[in-house]
């Protein structure tokens, strides 16, 4: 006969829950404490402001928790003057405070997994984001004793209490509800879809007799690895299942790439990117789709086309001669662009690869004889500036590139003044395009608004008609020659 088995004994508790525990029964009671008082002090309604004021000096200040938790009683007016600096808090400073809330509810709620998760991402976004909360529960618990203790005696609000409320307000806005099991950064439509997925999430085999070793990889190793991807991939990628989709949400993936991507000419040289974000509601996916940029990885191309009707003896005879060309604009990170025009006769297929600012002098040195690409690809070659404002791409100082390959080649630069005088030399033009997307996030469009000459000698600006000419569409482009 077998003895018993032996009844399991119960896991003790984290120090860390025991140590919180105690310490919300201390404020449990302190507010027991405060309670009473202020019903003594309520009885006189006349002296109410005056009691209100000593009563906040006897009050404790912050009791620290062990995991980052504070429990604060209500602050004194001077220490609110002291902290009068949080109330022009960075808005990434305000965005990690809302999470480490979040953080800090789901401790209470014992949800220990998600609170970490919570706590490392509100800690990688502002080193002193526990120190931010803990000041502005100071003031948001002394707002709330003010407006408690004046129901029955209200007075005109002073410039520290809108301070406060402010503040408040915009806290409050800036707190961000969790999306997923996993606490990542989504707005709009796909917060509220991935809102609804189940908290224990993981990657299910398409055929339930095969394992998964996927699920045997930390989460913060596969954001690591999806930081090396395009979007493209990390977007394929998120659409396998509903784990990978709340994966690839991850901050950390987005942040880096917005960071690589919008930075001058593609956003003003004066614009901080935090500024940008906050448009956004911090959401860097978000924000790397609808916010306009140029795309440097292809070619824009238009085909523009002109017909010419000759007319004959009888009407119906009448020929019809269209011109069709191709323009090319290729954007270069260094705020470089590359204009590029030539006719049906070279297909895209083949002069595409070699659109690069050395285009010119490889015409030269390694086809002296070929007229043809001296004609249709030489001719036709400018290289400018641009820039990106809102939706509006600016291409400046577009000087035809044959005028000046013999000078790029020899490295010499000579002034506009003192430049051959042909046309080449004596004229710059520019382009104002606005930049499209269809459907979102592509950026795969740019309209012509104006295409201005302007004369070196006079600066006299001349603009050129836009009849024939049609909307760039953009062409990714793997490798150049």
């Amino acid at each position: 006969m077998q003895p018993p088995p032996t009844p399991l004994e119960p896991e003790p508790e984290p120090e860390e829950l025991i140590r919180f525990r105690e310490a919300w029964r201390k404020e449990l009671e302190q507010k027991k404490a405060q309670s009473s008082k202020k019903e003594q002090v309520n009885g006189d309604s006349k002296d109410s402001e005056a009691a209100r004021s000593p009563g906040l000096d006897s009050e404790p200040g912050i009791q620290a928790g062990s995991s980052g938790q504070a429990v604060t009683g209500r602050p004194t007016a001077a220490s609110l003057q002291r902290s009068h600096g949080m109330t022009a808090m960075a808005p990434s400073l305000i965005a990690a405070v809302g999470i480490y809330r979040r953080a800090v509810q789901c401790e209470q709620q014992s949800q220990l997994d998600e609170a970490l998760q919570l706590y490392r991402q509100a800690f990688r976004m502002d080193a002193n984001v526990d120190r931010a909360f803990h000041k502005i529960e100071q003031q948001n618990m002394a707002v709330t004793a003010e407006v408690e203790g004046s129901k029955s005696h209200r007075r005109a609000t002073s410039s520290m209490d809108a301070a406060i409320d402010a503040l408040t307000h915009a806290t409050a806005a800036a707190s961000i509800k969790p999306t997923g099991p996993s606490g990542v950064l989504a707005t709009g439509t796909l917060a509220s879809v991935v809102a609804e997925f189940p908290a224990d999430l993981k990657f299910e085999p398409e055929d339930e007799k095969e394992g998964t070793p996927i699920n045997m990889i930390p989460d913060e190793l596969l954001v690591h690895i999806l930081k090396f991807l395009n979007t493209s991939a990390i977007e394929r990628f998120a659409s396998i299942s509903r784990k990978a989709r709340v994966i690839c949400l991850d901050s950390a993936i987005w942040r880096e790439l917005v960071e690589m991507t919008y930075m001058p000419p593609q956003v003003p040289v004066d614009l901080p990117l935090d500024e940008i974000v906050e448009n956004y509601m911090f959401d860097y996916r978000r924000m790397f789709i609808e916010h306009p940029r140029v795309r440097l990885d292809g070619v824009y191309i238009a085909l523009p086309y002109m017909r010419a009707v000759e007319k004959g003896h009888l009407r119906m005879l009448g020929l019809i001669h269209i011109i069709t060309y191709h323009r090319y604009l290729r954007f270069l990170p260094d705020g470089q662009v590359l204009s590029l025009l030539a006719n049906e006769e070279v297909i895209p297929q083949q002069i595409i690869p070699l659109i690069k600012p050395t285009l010119r002098m490889k015409a030269r040195q390694f086809f002296p004889v070929q007229l043809f690409i001296d004609l249709f690809i030489v001719q036709g070659f400018s290289i400018g500036s641009w820039s990106l404002d809102g939706r509006t791409v600016l291409i400046t100082n577009l000087v035809d590139a044959s005028s000046k390959s013999t000078l790029a080649i020899e490295g010499h630069h000579e002034p506009a003044e003192h430049a051959p005088s042909n046309f080449a030399s004596r004229y710059v033009f520019q382009m104002t395009l606005t930049l499209g997307a269809r459907p979102m996030g592509r950026w795969n469009r740019l309209d012509f608004d104006q295409y201005d000459s302007v004369d070196l000698r006079s600066g006299e600006v001349i603009g050129l008609g836009l009849k024939h000419e049609r909307p760039f569409w953009f062409s990714k482009v793997r490798s150049y020659a």
